[in-house]
């Protein structure tokens, strides 16, 4: 029985392999696609500083790049609201790590287990579907009045902006495994638990990847929402304390660094999600 529940997930990993989505930078050479980017950014920062020299905008409310830049320099070495731009973000990181791993941890085996236990997702769907459509940011009074400034009103923030794609895309891989594969197991005798762990979770791999990267930017940006009102520092937090102080080279930089780490955190999941594609295609049929 166990060689044969071994198959029936070597023949899910690898059904998982056809169906993952490819990169669309492959359908590009990779210099072309570098030049291509450079291009884009070339002309972004080309035309933000003819419009700042322009002087159609006070410089006051649009500086140019070489300001933020300096400014962005500056941030690094000296403390803005008590920390440095790199202990902001470090604080930032934190409070994403515990929230976007708390929703994931959550989110991807409740997923799996509505998928294949009918009673719970008709327990569990009902709330889900009611709760799913409050914007992360709706949260905000009440972590506000629960936790204060503390670690956990942001963590319960990015959980709600995280948590929602993580267990559908979860749901709907477990929900559409090969027939032939559920019908294995269960002449097999396999358990429910070992059904989930060793056909539903390497069937579904590519939807429970894509649901994490769209988990990981609505965990991003929530966390970015609750630090504008309830923290006391993170990358939010200055940019709140920047705005305050009329200081928008501050604000931009926030924002900078934003854009950055969210890239970041988007190219780390691309890579996992390249390294299992690359595995469930080695993986014996």
């Amino acid at each position: 029985m166990t060689a044969a529940l071994a198959w029936c997930e070597r023949r899910a990993l690898a059904l998982a392999a056809r169906v993952m989505p490819r990169d669309f930078r492959t359908a590009l050479p990779r210099r072309e696609f570098l030049w291509l980017s450079a291009a884009g950014f070339a002309g972004f920062f080309g035309l933000w500083a003819m419009v700042a020299a322009s002087g159609l905008v006070p410089e006051r409310f649009l500086p140019s790049p070489w300001a933020v830049l300096s400014r962005f320099r500056e941030l690094t070495s000296s403390p803005f609201v008590g920390h440095t731009i790199q202990q902001h973000l470090a604080s930032s990181l934190g409070r994403y790590a515990l929230g976007f791993g708390l929703a994931a941890a959550v989110g991807v085996p409740l997923g799996l287990a509505m998928g294949w236990y009918r009673w719970l997702d008709d327990v569990v769907t009902p709330l889900f579907e009611g709760v799913r459509f409050i914007a992360p940011i709706a949260w905000v009074p009440f972590a506000a009045l629960w936790f204060g400034t503390g670690i956990g009103g942001p963590v319960l923030i990015i959980f709600m902006g995280a948590f929602p794609p993580a267990l559908i895309n979860a749901y709907r891989g477990a929900k559409f495994v090969e027939p032939r594969l559920i019908e294995a197991g269960r002449m097999l005798g396999a358990s429910g638990a070992r059904m989930i762990a060793q056909v539903l979770l390497p069937a579904s791999v590519p939807s429970i990847v894509a649901g994490l990267r769209i988990s990981a930017g609505l965990g991003w940006q929530s966390l970015v929402g609750a630090e504008l009102i309830v923290a006391s520092s993170g990358i939010g937090y200055l940019m709140v304390k920047g705005q305050s102080n009329i200081s928008t080279t501050t604000v931009m930089c926030g924002m900078v660094a934003i854009g950055i780490v969210g890239y970041l955190i988007d190219v780390a999941l691309r890579r996992v999600e390249a390294r299992i594609q690359d595995g469930r295609g080695r993986s014996p049929q």
